[in-house]
């Protein structure tokens, strides 16, 4: 009977041995385990333009794939027919204002038509709703008059009563994340002075 205590006592005395090995072990493989993710996250952060790291929230979906998702889909269909398919879904920092499927069915018959029988015309059209190497919240335009877009020309920016207006459209959503930029959705189709 005393072999039987001293055999279980012994066994204890192991068990309790075994266990604080492994629990100090386990915190060094967690540590190990945090600093190889921290260093894989330092990796894919190093492409990331700092006007993106600067934004709190990210997305894993470029502008392109953005505007797909938000179902923006006559405005999709004209990058593509326009060729600015690629340029939006490449790197870069960009800011789109959006116009809604609504906002081109405002625009009458023939100019729609126009415009898609047109690409140097219809090109015009879009890159004057890009910003190109800038990333304007909605807080930032409300500072400023003027952007100058990638169609070259300025694009003037107002504040009224009901917020914030680029070329006399309204922002009616603001702030829409993309991996490469940043989307403003917008009421009505921005036309370039001639």
């Amino acid at each position: 009977m005393k072999l039987f205590g001293a055999v279980l006592i012994i066994l204890m005395v192991i068990s309790l041995v075994f266990a604080s090995g492994c629990a100090q072990r386990a915190p060094e493989n967690e540590t190990r385990q945090i600093e190889n993710e921290s260093e894989n996250l330092g990796e894919e952060v190093e492409g990331v333009p700092q006007e993106i790291e600067n934004v709190v929230e990210k997305s894993d979906r470029n502008v392109m794939q953005a505007l797909a998702d938000r179902n923006f889909v006559t405005f999709v269909e004209l990058l593509n027919v326009a060729g600015l398919e690629p340029l939006l879904a490449e790197e870069g920092i960009y800011t789109v204002f959006a116009p809604t499927d609504e906002a081109f069915d405002e625009l009458p018959e023939n100019e729609m038509t126009a415009l898609e029988n047109n690409t140097r015309e219809l090109e015009k059209v879009l890159t004057y709703h890009i910003v190109a190497g800038k990333i304007l919240m909605e807080k930032d335009l409300e500072n400023m008059t003027s952007v100058r877009t990638l169609e070259g020309g300025e694009l003037p920016i107002t504040v009224t009563a009901n917020g914030v207006q680029v070329g006399g459209a309204n922002i009616t959503e603001a702030d829409i994340i993309a991996s490469n930029g940043i989307i403003h959705q917008i009421d009505k189709v921005l036309i370039p002075p001639q």
